[in-house]
């Protein structure tokens, strides 16, 4: 409750300020964990501001954290901030739902990661075994990159028309709560659709197990967390918008190369507790790739237009994605 007010806060204080946009301003909004470490990079190396006085621009980059695809999208449409981060569900959605108008695309994926579903219940091995006493945590009921994976999985395994199966379960609550809920054993919730590093965090416990990961969901690899903007902001901020993606695509190459310095980089920008081998192992699993390029997205929007999520269906992942994009294997 205390993050949705001080997120309500955030959109007001800002809409009240009433400041235009302008070249060579960049407002961008984050959530947690290891999946945004190319943003941290970023800030912490000052990419953005690099490309752009290459550039011939001085770019001022103001940088937020909300919790949840459905906060950043609505601080994208109030135009309290021009970049948001989140997951392929909630994107997707915002595509469909500003189609010929604001029209929002995604800039670039911020790499593979797996999302795990894990539980300090041990009665818990399925899906099936979740009963009406049990509370799953995610970012936001519904409309998170959690939730729809949620609905996807339930529908696997439940049967066919039973996507939301399991909605009933889930509760809003950031990650950072969400694990400290879990690994105390004495909350309501009994599971989290997690996210790096806290779902490594949570497995370290004896008591807590993984139930299925993201990549058994989707059946391969998947770029779960998207940047993304508003048409309007890419066309009014060339220099900008292009900065911006060349810094993301040297972050990306520069994490891939220095695991032990990107370790490094998370915890000062996030003045973390964790050690820096715990993170470093984190992002140097096998399973986790840093790349710009969105991978099985295509998969969340054909499920989203299936189920009425979403009203259009994309011919292929290039309809809501930008341009810069579309010369790379993407999906």
């Amino acid at each position: 409750m205390m993050f949705r007010l001080l997120a309500a806060f955030f959109l007001l204080c800002v809409a009240a300020a009433g400041e235009a946009r302008a070249e060579g301003r960049l407002r961008i909004v984050e959530q947690f964990g290891t999946v945004y470490l190319p943003l941290h990079v970023l800030r912490d190396q000052k990419l953005v501001e690099k490309h752009g006085k290459e550039a011939g621009i001085d770019i001022k980059v103001e940088w937020t954290k909300l919790s949840g695809g459905a906060a950043i999208n609505d601080a994208l449409l109030s135009g309290a901030v021009d970049v948001g981060a989140a997951g392929a569900g909630p994107v997707i959605v915002l595509w469909d739902r500003t189609k010929g108008s604001a029209d929002v695309k995604i800039i670039a994926a911020l790499g593979e990661q797996p999302n795990y579903l894990v539980t300090n219940n041990p009665n818990i091995k399925t899906l099936k075994d979740f009963t009406k006493s049990d509370k799953i945590a995610v970012p936001a009921v519904v409309v998170s990159q959690q939730s729809r994976l949620l609905q996807i999985a339930a529908e696997k395994e439940l049967g066919e028309g039973k996507y939301n199966a399991l909605d009933d379960l889930t509760v809003n609550l950031p990650h950072p709560d969400a694990t400290a809920a879990i690994l105390s054993g004495s909350s309501a919730i009994s599971a989290h659709f997690s996210n790096p590093p806290y779902q490594e965090q949570e497995l370290k416990d004896p008591k807590v197990h993984k139930i299925l990961s993201s990549y058994d969901i989707m059946e391969g690899r998947i770029t779960p967390t998207l940047l993304y903007a508003t048409s309007k902001f890419r066309k009014e901020n060339p220099k900008t918008f292009r900065a911006l993606f060349d810094a993301l695509a040297e972050a990306s190459q520069w994490i891939e190369t220095h695991k032990t310095e990107a370790a490094e980089t998370y915890i000062r920008v996030e003045q973390s507790k964790l050690e820096p081998a715990f993170v470093k192992s984190v992002i140097d699993n096998e399973d986790v790739d840093f790349t710009i390029v969105p991978q099985g997205t295509y998969k969340y929007a054909a499920f989203l237009a299936r189920i009425g999520a979403i009203k259009n269906k994309p011919a292929s992942w290039k309809d809501y994605t930008f341009e810069e994009l579309h010369d790379k294997p993407g999906s």
